[in-house]
Order: structure tokens, then sequence, then C-alpha cells
């Protein structure tokens, strides 16, 4: 996890919480954009590939959504192995989902908080929600794609995700 260099008592009162994600984005030096008042965006390299990171705030729900989406746009023949390797994987997620966007298959983790009725978040919460977007989808990357390019079933793919080495040869 990245230490987070800005004060982490700051505090999201009744303003944007996309206020304090860009605080966090900024803090890492991501190149980062604001389209539009209720979204941010961020380009971030991960191990395996590069990932869109991205915030949308709805202000009328109070409803905030983390999306990490990975570099990797899936073949269309794939998508029903690949269904299957989410169902599995999603039972594995204690915080968040993966799921494929419909428009260009590409796989998204997601995550969303409540944050009305003076629910209010920090820095430093979102710092920790951002990473483990990233670390979610650095984990399950592998299992991606040895299903989607390496043939293996999803069974056999997510076994190679969730190996862990013990010591180093």
């Amino acid at each position: 996890m990245a230490s987070l260099q800005i004060k982490t008592d700051v505090m999201m009162d009744d303003k944007n919480p996309l206020d304090l994600a860009e605080l966090v984005i900024m803090d890492r030096d991501w190149v980062f954009d604001r389209p539009a008042d209720g979204e941010l965006i961020a380009e971030v390299s991960g191990v395996w590939c590069n990932y869109r990171l991205w915030f949308t705030w709805q202000e009328d729900s109070g409803g905030l959504s983390l999306n990490c989406a990975l570099d990797s746009k899936l073949p269309k023949q794939s998508l029903p192995r690949v269904h299957s390797l989410l169902a599995i994987v999603n039972e594995k997620m204690w915080l968040g989902h993966f799921d494929i966007d419909s428009e260009d298959f590409a796989v998204t983790f997601r995550h969303s908080l409540l944050l009305r009725d003076g629910a209010g978040t920090t820095a430093e919460h979102l710092q920790e929600l951002v990473d483990h977007a990233i670390e979610e989808c650095e984990r399950f990357y592998p299992a991606f794609q040895s299903v989607v390019w390496g043939g293996k079933s999803p069974a056999e793919a997510l076994q190679i995700s969730l190996f862990e080495t013990i010591a180093e040869a």
C-alpha cells in the first residue's frame, strides 16, 4: 500500500467526495481528469497491465462508485468461460465484485459506497479502497488471462491466482 502524504483526517462533509478522491490520486502523481463534476478518471500502472480507475458521484442518491478496469478487452468467444470464472472469483471476494462491461468487454472491479444522511468518508478511507481495487485486479488478472489466452478452465485459472509463493528461489 502506498503511504498517504496528505492529511489523513481530511473528511468529506457536504462536499463532493470526488474532491477527496482527487487528493488521493494527486498524492500518487497519477494522471487524472475530472471530465464532469460527478466523475474522476485516472490511469494507473500495475504489475500486469495498466488500469483505468474511475469514481462516479451521484449526489441525488448519495452513491459513490469506484471502478477499476483491466486494460484488456476480451474476445467475444471467450465470454462464456470468463462469466464462469467471474462467478467463482466473486465468491472469493469480500469487498466489491468483478463484472464485464457489456460495450467493450473489459473486466472491471466495482465497489460502491452510500454516503448520504450525514455519512462521510475520509481521504484515508478512499486510499484504502483504491489500494484494495488495484490489489484485487492484480490478484485475479492472471486468472482472466489464463482462461482467455491460456486455454485453462475457470477452476484451473482460479488456482493460478490463488497460489501464494512462500519463499524465493
